[in-house]
């Protein structure tokens, strides 16, 4: 008896079935976004307690130690100037006879800090803030910025708290507001005979300065 030939394509006959075997066989190539699309995966898929530690609490920071707190210090030699350096240079420390170069803001702390200048407002014909030049050690500026500079770096920014002692001693010492009102309020708060014969000359002249040193230039 002769055998019936099926009409069914085989599988093996079968064009588009070698296709699909051939297309699930070649491994797709790996990229750094199916490793990231895995590992997130894997990730979203863990249980819990795979990730984090058995006590399910996150761990505490460790406590910051007291001495990394800033804090303002007395300039050595410097007649009772105390000090915050609120950034460290990155420049070399400047010298008597060296030109420098500073920014500062100058509160007055008998006025609840009320600014009196600032160079920052100082603009040139390009509208950049210009900044305050004087030599190291003339004696032309008031005594507390000097201290406070010459133990600066360039680049560095500092708070210094300036007694009346070593602040304005005359109206003809430098940094000098350029605003006429603003000197005004300042000397007169500074000098005013009254309140220096009341016993008042402690507080009156105390200084808040914030100051940049941006360069120093030697002779």
């Amino acid at each position: 008896m002769a055998t019936a030939l099926s009409l069914a394509p085989s599988s093996s006959s079968n064009p588009q079935f070698h296709r699909k075997t051939l297309t699930n066989r070649i491994p797709h190539p790996t990229t750094r976004r199916s490793l990231f699309s895995s590992s997130a995966l894997l990730l979203s898929s863990a249980p819990l307690f795979a990730i984090l530690p058995s006590s399910a609490t996150p761990p505490s920071p460790p406590p910051v130690p007291a001495s990394a707190t800033p804090t303002f210090f007395e300039l050595p030699g410097s007649g009772g100037v105390r000090a915050l350096d609120l950034r460290e240079g990155y420049g070399e420390i400047p010298v008597d006879g060296d030109q420098v170069s500073i920014h500062y803001y100058g509160r007055l702390a008998a006025k609840q800090g009320w600014r009196f200048d600032s160079t920052y407002d100082h603009k040139d014909e390009m509208g950049d803030p210009v900044p305050f030049l004087f030599v190291l050690g003339s004696g032309k500026v008031i005594s507390g910025i000097e201290a406070a500079v010459k133990s600066m770096k360039v680049g560095g920014i500092r708070r210094v708290i300036i007694p009346p002692s070593q602040g304005y001693q005359n109206m003809s010492q430098e940094p000098i507001p350029p605003d006429f009102f603003d000197r005004q309020r300042l000397f007169t708060t500074i000098f005013n005979p009254t309140r220096l014969a009341n016993g008042e000359g402690s507080t009156l002249g105390t200084l808040i300065f914030d100051i940049e040193l941006v360069s120093a230039r030697h002779p």
